[in-house]
């Protein structure tokens, strides 16, 4: 049961026009960002205009469509009472949720590849397009973390509307709102305490998190500035690559933990 689940939920995943639709547009986007750059820009190491661009758009469009996309679907299930529904088959709450992780994740990852594998046959053709191994680690991490926290926005919201809408707030919240209120904060605080805050904002937002990330294993954390030397030197050492998988696998596990609590509570007040 636990098995067809995801083979079921994958397949309607697929099936969505919202998913073909991201698929296009990513490839599109990455597409483009490659045509213009690769014949506009030097071929050079490092952090290029061209890295800069795979990774802001990453981190910009793949956030929001996976919140969105992924929080209606469980909140969908929640609402058409086909989670319940499951509650009679033998399957645990917490197989049910990891069927739902799990094919999600696999829903995200053959867009990238598709849209990845485009980028690299015609990087062919235009002398050559290098995709950074921490580039594409970091992508899978984005994956990982989004898809937990869309199940979780979605059992909180057990409706599609809400979902929908909450997930844009998340999005706006990690994407906006923090640097805004950063900057914002920055025009009445001392340069110390605005310092401490960025700190605490990369850890708080995991969008910041996976791009100080990219960062620190491509050794570029010298674009950061000299105020965050101390701390780009502590997650550059040993002690800090421990530090930065167990902050993210606590992104991974904790919505999904705050899920089955949730999911818990619904179904015995029903």
């Amino acid at each position: 049961m636990y098995s067809m689940l995801i083979k079921l939920e994958l397949k309607q995943m697929l099936r969505s026009r919202w998913m073909q639709l991201v698929g296009i547009l990513f490839t599109f986007v990455f597409t483009a960002i490659i045509v213009i750059q690769q014949m506009a820009l030097p071929d050079v190491e490092g952090f290029t205009r061209q890295t800069a661009s795979f990774l802001n758009v990453l981190l910009f469009l793949l956030p929001l469509f996976i919140l969105t996309i992924g929080s209606m679907s469980i909140a969908g299930d929640v609402e058409s009472g086909w989670f319940l529904l499951l509650k009679t088959y033998p399957m645990t709450r917490l197989q049910y949720i990891a069927g739902k992780y799990i094919a999600s994740v696999l829903a995200f990852l053959l867009v990238i590849v598709v849209a990845f594998g485009v980028i690299l046959a015609l990087g062919g053709f235009l002398g050559g397009v290098r995709l950074p191994f921490i580039f594409i680690i970091l992508t899978l991490l984005c994956i990982f973390i989004f898809v937990s926290l869309a199940i979780a926005v979605g059992a909180f919201a057990k409706t599609r509307l809400f979902a929908l809408s909450l997930s844009l707030v998340f999005w706006s919240v990690f994407l906006l709102l923090i640097s805004y209120a950063l900057m914002a904060i920055g025009t009445i605080v001392a340069g110390h305490i605005l310092q401490k805050l960025t700190i605490i904002a990369i850890h708080i937002n995991p969008v910041e998190w996976l791009r100080f990330g990219y960062f620190i294993f491509t050794d570029q954390a010298s674009v950061l500035g000299p105020a965050f030397y101390q701390v780009t030197q502590f997650y550059s050492s040993p002690l800090g690559y421990v530090v930065y998988v167990a902050v993210t696998l606590l992104w991974i596990v904790c919505p999904l933990v705050y899920t089955s609590l949730l999911l818990s509570s619904f179904s015995e007040r029903r």
